[in-house]
């Protein structure tokens, strides 16, 4: 289900210059960072690559729909992490995605553990966003 634009209640603005070989900037100057393509695929590996903007983003977004999972269950996630690591890789069409989810979270059960982030799973916005367009393995 998608929002209609009168919804929308921020709008991130990045511009990159020269692709992956380059700079990627936001509009109001709080992420500012060379990009290039990592050394396994060719590149220097100076700076960051957009796989690692997407981890950072959908770690982020997953550990905040996590706390929010957990409200509703009354579950103690404190101390919890969620690591994203994104995968790059040549597929049929030329490239693809794939990303795996691991949390900790060491005030629950690994029972609970796996509901939590299934439900997360359901809710995240990056989740919604890749289903069905790329394979998301989750794991505690």
């Amino acid at each position: 289900m998608s929002i209609q634009q009168s919804e929308v209640l921020y709008t991130a603005v990045a511009t990159a210059e020269n692709g992956r070989d380059g700079r990627v900037a936001t509009n109001d100057g709080q992420l500012d960072v060379v990009v290039n393509p990592p050394k396994e695929m060719g590149g220097s590996g100076a700076g960051t690559n957009p796989e690692q903007l997407f981890a950072a983003g959908y770690s982020a977004c997953f550990q905040g729909a996590l706390g929010v999972v957990a409200r509703n269950e009354n579950a103690d996630i404190s101390g919890s992490t969620v690591t994203a690591e994104v995968g790059i890789g040549k597929n049929d069409d030329g490239f693809g995605l794939i990303v795996k989810i691991s949390a900790s979270i060491p005030n629950v059960d690994v029972a609970t553990a796996k509901d939590l982030i299934e439900k997360a799973h359901q809710v995240c916005p990056y989740s919604k966003a890749t289903r069905g367009n790329i394979t998301v393995e989750l794991a505690v």
